[in-house]
C-alpha cells in the first residue's frame, strides 16, 4: 500500500481535485481508498435510522451492512482522535491511499493551491510536500508542478511521490 496526501487552505479545491483524480488511478488499475479529516462536527447517520438509534443510545461502534456496502460508524465519546496512522490501520490493503487534509502530518503531500484563494503557500515551510498542484508557479521553482487541470500530471505526481506505507 502506498500513501500520499493532499493539502492546501479551504477552497484550494483539494475534494475537486480527488474527484478527478480517483477516476484518472482507477482507470489505470489501482484500486484506491481515501481518508478525509474534517475540522468540525459532523455525521454520516441520519436521524430516525436504526444505526443511529444505537449510537445515540450509547453504542460504542455501529455496523451497519448491506448487499451493496458495509459501514463501521465509531463514537469517540469523549476519546482523543486517532492519529493518521491508527485510522490508516482501519482500511483494507489497496494499492494506494489518497489522504485529504492531515495537513500538519508528515506524511509525503501533493500542495493544492489556487492563487485567487489569497492564502499562503505551505511550502517550503513543510518539508513533506514534494509537489503541488496549482494555478501559477510556485515560489522558487524547485518544486514539481502540474495545473490543477492537468488530471492526467498530477496523477504522475502522485504516483511517482506516493510512499510505501507502513513506512
Amino acid at each position: 500500500m502506498r500513501l500520499i496526501g493532499l493539502a492546501g487552505w479551504s477552497g484550494a479545491g483539494k475534494t475537486t481535485l480527488l474527484a478527478r483524480l480517483i477516476p484518472c488511478l482507477t482507470g489505470r488499475g489501482l484500486t484506491v481508498s481515501t481518508v478525509k479529516h474534517a475540522h468540525h462536527r459532523f455525521d454520516v447517520d441520519q436521524p430516525g435510522k436504526d444505526s443511529h438509534t444505537h449510537r445515540q443510545a450509547g453504542a460504542q461502534q455501529v455496523l451497519v451492512s448491506s448487499a451493496q456496502r458495509w459501514a463501521l460508524m465509531t463514537e469517540l465519546r469523549g476519546a482523543p482522535e486517532p492519529a493518521l496512522p491508527e485510522l490508516l490501520a482501519q482500511l483494507a490493503p489497496v494499492d494506494l491511499v489518497l489522504v485529504e487534509g492531515f495537513k500538519r502530518d508528515h506524511h509525503p503531500k501533493i500542495e493544492v493551491f489556487r492563487a485567487a484563494n489569497g492564502k499562503p503557500w505551505l511550502h517550503p515551510e513543510d518539508p513533506a510536500i514534494r509537489a503541488a498542484a496549482t494555478d501559477t508557479p510556485p515560489p522558487g521553482g524547485a518544486l514539481p508542478h502540474a495545473g490543477l487541470d492537468d488530471i492526467e500530471a498530477v496523477a504522475g505526481l502522485v504516483l511517482r511521490y506516493a510512499a510505501p506505507w507502513p513506512s
